[in-house]
């Protein structure tokens, strides 16, 4: 049988009595923290990598943080300066031109709504822009966390924009105008607006895109850039204007026929809050061969327009024919056309009176 020798016992100065130290200053330099965690955990790695670990999460985290409260500051601001300027009184130097001059009650009872949609729009706008600088900083912040050298990246992008700038100058000019028409009140939706190339009803404004549907039911889709002009039909007030041919008839009786019938249009229940002022029947605005021109004119609400002046067109004939004053008009246009040579409509210029043709003078 083999018989083990018994292991040796170490004597206890054969063992080390303590660990080899570590050198904190190689390790950590003048860093706090590593020094911190060094201590803590005596991991050499860990405590090196404790500010990538540790601080630069929680300074991107941070950065988004404020990121978003100045954001939503900022919104907050936006919202509350619109409602105020929808609710309230405008400031003189942020009103549109026609806002600052004098303005009567009853077209300044149109102003609220439209400054109100104006308002809207233009905080939506803002926000957007507010939301694109905030988070566009605060992205630029977090790449320069994580060790990104930012001077190249912005030089690069500072190129890209110029040259975009160029390759997209009509997009460009269309945002621009855009925000113009926002902010000046050209139109809105729901105006009866001519552009030149439509005339219609606004559906949509965009900063780039006005919508515009015709009265043939065609929507036409305008770039804001390209809109030289616009005509408003529907802002404050509208003029009617309804002319009367009456031949040569007496001019003072069908005034008075005329006045009496748009007075009872202006009194009838359901047109009293659509006239501004009151209708006036000015008299004779134009001559002709075919005789005298009655011109009838009314202020009225900008959507009122179009019934009111079909309202008085019709009451004004009815008035003319009740009065037994048509058919004296169309007798009138008979008998002095018959009398008058068509020579004489042509101008001297162009044929000379025969001896037979008797002169307008009522010579022979």
């Amino acid at each position: 049988m083999v018989q083990l020798a018994p292991t040796p016992t170490p004597s206890g100065s054969s063992w080390p009595t303590e660990l080899p130290s570590i050198d904190v200053t190689a390790a950590c330099s003048n860093d706090a923290l590593c020094k911190q965690v060094l201590d803590w955990t005596g991991n050499t790695w860990l405590a090196a990598s404790s500010y990538v670990i540790f601080i630069k999460p929680l300074r991107i985290i941070g950065i988004i943080l404020i990121a978003m409260l100045i954001r939503w500051l900022l919104h907050r601001a936006i919202d509350r300066l619109a409602q105020s300027t929808s609710r309230a009184a405008m400031p003189a130097l942020l009103k549109p031109l026609k806002e600052k001059v004098s303005t009567s009650a009853e077209e300044g009872q149109f102003i609220p709504e439209r400054r109100r949609q104006r308002a809207t729009a233009i905080g939506s706008v803002l926000r957007s822009f507010v939301s694109a600088v905030v988070f566009t900083i605060a992205g630029l912040l977090v790449l320069g966390e994580f060790g990104f050298n930012l001077a190249p990246l912005l030089a690069s992008a500072g190129i890209v924009g110029v040259a975009i700038g160029f390759g997209a100058q009509s997009l460009v000019k269309d945002l621009i105008a855009g925000l113009f028409m926002l902010l000046e009140d050209q139109y809105g939706v729901g105006d009866t607006v001519d552009v030149g190339e439509a005339t219609g009803v606004v559906e949509s404004v965009g900063l780039r895109i006005t919508t515009v549907r015709d009265a043939r039911g065609v929507l036409w889709y305008i770039r804001n850039g390209e809109i030289v002009r616009v005509g408003n039909k529907s802002q404050g007030w509208a003029m009617v204007v309804v002319d009367i041919p009456i031949g040569f008839v007496n001019a003072e009786e069908a005034v008075s026929v005329m006045r009496r019938a748009a007075e009872a249009v202006a009194a009838e229940p359901e047109h009293q809050t659509e006239f501004l002022e009151a209708p006036d029947v000015v008299g004779v605005e134009q001559l002709t061969v075919d005789g005298a021109v009655i011109r009838t004119i009314a202020k009225t609400t900008a959507d009122a327009q179009p019934v009111l002046q079909g309202a008085l067109r019709r009451a004004l004939t009815d008035a003319l024919d009740a009065a037994g004053i048509s058919e004296r008009i169309a007798a009138s246009r008979l008998g002095p056309r018959s009398a008058i040579p068509p020579a004489w409509l042509t101008g001297p210029e162009n044929s000379s009176p025969s001896a037979s043709e008797p002169r307008p003078g009522g010579g022979s």
